[in-house]
């Protein structure tokens, strides 16, 4: 799965419209009120880490580092 559509599934998954989380976004982070600018970064695939970290925060999630098992 893509990164734009792993997003969207969680977004959807949280019964949010890209609009509720740009709102969201917009207020606890000072993001840009703008659905399409918030699409873009997702079909260009050039969100930055921290907006990431931001943007699963908003939907109530966390990004965990987690160590693979190395498989021999």
């Amino acid at each position: 799965m893509d990164t734009r559509n792993e997003i969207k599934s969680y977004i959807v998954r949280e019964g949010m419209t890209m609009a509720d989380l740009v709102e969201k976004l917009t207020d606890q982070y000072g993001w840009s009120a703008s659905v399409p600018n918030l699409s873009g970064k997702l079909r260009r695939d050039s969100l930055r880490y921290r907006e990431a970290v931001e943007l699963a925060d908003a939907l109530g999630y966390d990004i965990i580092w987690q160590r693979r098992r190395e498989v021999r």
